[in-house]
């Protein structure tokens, strides 16, 4: 596949872990081909018959979309009896549906779209959580995993969403909810998947998980992926990405228990511009509620407003060490030491509509740049198990974290004007300008061409931010059994969160400073009714604080730790008040079917009070009010033996209660990326032994870009099919069509200048063995 830019320095590895997949799986294949017939011939003289009734123990489905239980021990009883819309995306899901990252996975949780970035607010992952910005709160097994990025879903064995304010769970921020990614860890048993995924696009995926048990209580496990795509209906951009995810576990079975795991990402992509948004004749400053901007190419939805200066390469690097002992047959000791690095660096071609233009058939190509690190370091001790009291039972968990987070972040000197030319270039594009008239920064809006002699320089500006944070937090949680109908939910943690921050100049000189202490106590508390076994309903309250400073710059800062300059350049005052978020919710959750599938219905209502806003021109105040109420569904697993089901609705109502005195023009409009509904349904059926078939459809309703409501993306339907077939025991294969109707329809949409199309029609066929 073509790349238009210089490749990252260690790519090699990348082909390294391709080769590797491609000559175990090319080797093995026969073997395993012949091992699997000769298993079958010997099925019907070598059955062995046991009994139902004399299998014992809580074993899950491997197969099945329901899961029971979080992984996580701060979640201290079943999902059935937890008092919170918790939905997990198991792995057969993600199987199932061809998801290859994590934006592809959550797409099948109804009430979660994804926003997106430029520059100051960074290239990623960028979940909403019923309209709370969630991009600072995704955690792998339970830990927060900070720094912006594109995750990648090769060593993920499941995805657990919990929705509503959850910073008493994981921490600071969670104002709508979190994501907590769970990995795939070395077990006792031997196992081999592989394959390899060909697809439109020039789609080319490698995938190893293999398992080995070195003794009775050891094992090693390694993950290995190796991507390459274009995308479907899209000029140019692309992806090329390569991860090794090891993991060694000791002690397996026994008392004490030790887990060593690390995990390597690099990705070297096109970035995908995007669409710039329509503007009226009277330009963006004219734009209005009742008739809002939509995203426009020209005429041809595959324009590229890019350049082949554009890139985008990432890097992450997560090492883990675990070691949990029972103290006893029903307490639990564990402490988790992890250390992380994430780091960004691209130049992003954004489609201006701020030079009027688009509206006369132009579009201003303006560069994003960024070059950022952000090193974590965490250390967790857990105690969680049970006890009595006065004969009620609790399950509980509590425990102490510390966490230093530093980031780094810089950015790239773009000239793109080097020749002398009119002064009307630097202020608007038109018609004249297209082309060398401007350095080709100016182009066509329906017939753009990214292989422009751009004639601009690029070189490093080491001016940049450095950020550091502390964290010390206490907390504990516990499910209290007062009877076989009634428990009750508490949760309470204090955080103690330390932060600072200085700018400088390109010399390193310090231009400007300064830091900020929060305390803060969040909670939840629900208490659930049991009128049977397999069923629950309930009513629970929860909070959540956002202090200053929460994703120290590696996302969108509602509450932002430096101020906010005015225009001579001063920083306005601020309460530098951390943000609070509280929820009410009532639900009911029920296991049907022999308990094979998992049905939930809930009520919600999150209002976040203090939200910062500005008051006057020289000052923000904790002072601005936001709400979303709504319902949600859900349903999981199996309908019959043969017929799964992953299904869900939300229904959200959001409104910007008081803006404040200068943002009150915006009082009662919907909030930016919260689609009043969407739905999703993901089934499969087993027509035979060996052939599954599948579909599924998604559908999110019309979303605003801004708080203004004058930039909007359309509301759209997917339609999804699949269909997998065993060759034999050991092979099998899978062809996903995903985006079926090849649909154009945005997933992304920005506050103003662009919205981010999703991909057309993809076809992927894979080649999948297992032993």
């Amino acid at each position: 596949m073509a790349r238009q830019h210089a490749q990252i320095p260690v790519s090699s590895p990348r082909l390294l872990a391709s080769a590797i997949g491609v000559a175990i799986t090319a080797s093995s294949a026969g073997q395993m081909v012949f091992a699997a017939e000769k298993t079958e011939s010997k099925a019907a003289g070598n059955a062995i018959a046991l009994d139902a009734t004399s299998i014992t123990g809580e074993t899950q489905d491997s197969t099945s979309y329901q899961v029971e239980k979080a992984s996580s021990p701060k979640y201290t009883a079943p999902l059935v009896d937890t008092p919170r819309s918790v939905t997990v995306i198991a792995q057969q899901v993600l199987k199932d549906t061809g998801a290859l990252n994590m934006q592809d996975a959550l797409r099948t949780v109804p009430g979660i779209t994804f926003g997106a970035g430029e520059g100051g607010n960074p290239q990623g992952d960028r979940p909403f959580i019923r309209g709370f910005d969630a991009q600072g709160d995704t955690y792998l097994d339970g830990v927060r995993d900070t720094g912006s990025q594109s995750r990648e879903i090769f060593a993920v064995e499941s995805i657990e969403v919990s929705k509503g304010p959850n910073s008493a769970i994981g921490g600071r921020g969670a104002a709508g909810g979190s994501i907590n990614l769970v990995s795939k860890k070395a077990h006792l048993g031997n196992s081999f998947d592989g394959g390899f995924t060909w697809g439109s696009d020039q789609t080319q995926r490698y995938t190893l998980d293999g398992n080995y048990q070195f003794s009775d209580t050891a094992a090693g496990r390694l993950n290995l992926m190796s991507h390459e795509s274009n995308v479907a209906g899209r000029d140019k951009v692309d992806y090329d990405r390569w991860g090794i995810a090891p993991s060694l576990a000791f002690g397996l079975g026994t008392d004490t228990r030790v887990n060593l795991d690390y995990y390597h990402l690099e990705s070297n992509d096109t970035p995908d511009s995007g669409v710039p948004y329509t503007i009226p004749a009277g330009g963006s400053a004219a734009r209005t509620k009742s008739n809002p901007d939509k995203p426009y190419s020209g005429g041809d939805h595959s324009n590229f407003y890019g350049l082949d200066r554009d890139f985008r390469k990432g890097r992450t690097d997560t090492a883990t060490f675990a070691i949990e002992h029972d103290l006893s047959d029903s307490l639990t000791l564990k402490n988790t030491l992890r250390h992380g690095t994430s780091m960004q660096d691209y130049i992003l071609t954004q489609p201006d509509d701020s030079k009027g233009n688009v509206n006369n058939g132009t579009v201003w190509r303006r560069a994003n740049t960024r070059v950022s690190n952000t090193e974590t370091t965490t250390n967790q001790t857990d105690l969680f198990g049970n006890f009595y009291v006065a004969g009620f039972k609790n399950s509980f968990s509590t425990g102490v974290e510390y966490t230093r987070e530093q980031g780094q972040k810089s950015s790239y000197n773009v000239n793109t004007d080097t020749t002398p030319r009119t002064s009307a270039v630097t202020t608007n594009c038109n018609p004249d300008l297209i082309g060398a008239a401007s350095g080709y920064n100016c182009t066509s809006l329906s017939n753009p061409n990214p292989n422009d002699p751009w004639n601009g320089a690029i070189s490093r500006n080491y001016a940049g931010t450095d950020t550091q944070s502390d964290t010390y937090a206490l907390y504990v949680f516990d499910t209290l059994e007062l009877s076989e109908q009634w428990l009750v939910n508490m949760g309470l943690r204090y955080d103690h969160f330390e932060t600072g921050y200085k700018t400088y100049n390109n010399a390193g000189r310090t231009t400007a400073k300064g830091d900020d202490t929060s305390e803060f106590v969040t909670g939840q508390f629900g208490v659930v009714y049991k009128p049977a076994e397999n069923g629950s309903i309930y009513a629970s309250y929860a909070t959540s604080a956002t202090p200053p400073g929460n994703t120290l710059g590696e996302g969108q800062e509602g509450n932002p730790l430096g101020g906010t300059p005015d225009r001579s350049g001063n920083l306005l005052s601020s309460d530098l008040e951390p943000e609070t978020t509280k929820n009410y919710e009532i639900g009911t959750k029920w296991d049907l079917l022999n308990d094979r599938l998992s049905l939930t219905a809930d009520i919600f209502r999150t209002e976040k009070e203090n939200a910062r806003v500005q008051v006057d021109t020289t000052s923000y105040e904790n002072a601005g009010k936001t709400r979303v109420q709504g319902v949600e569904l859900s349903a999981s697993g199996k309908l019959t033996d043969k017929w799964q089901v992953f299904a869900g609705y939300a229904y959200m109502d959001s409104e910007q209660v008081d803006g404040g005195p200068l943002g009150r023009a915006n009082d009662g409009n919907e909030l930016p990326n919260t689609p009043k509904n969407s739905a999703s349904l993901w089934t499969t059926y087993q027509v035979t032994p060996k052939l599954t078939l599948g579909g599924g459809a998604f559908y999110v309703d019309d979303v605003f870009g801004s708080v203004a409501n004058t930039t909007m993306v359309d509301s759209y339907v997917r339609y999804d099919a699949m269909a997998a077939y065993k060759l034999t025991k050991n092979v099998d294969l899978q062809l996903n069509v995903q985006n079926l109707t090849n649909e154009t329809y945005y997933d992304k949409a920005f506050s103003t200048h662009f919205a981010n199309q999703a991909a057309g029609r993809t076809a992927l066929l894979s080649t999948n063995f297992h032993f």
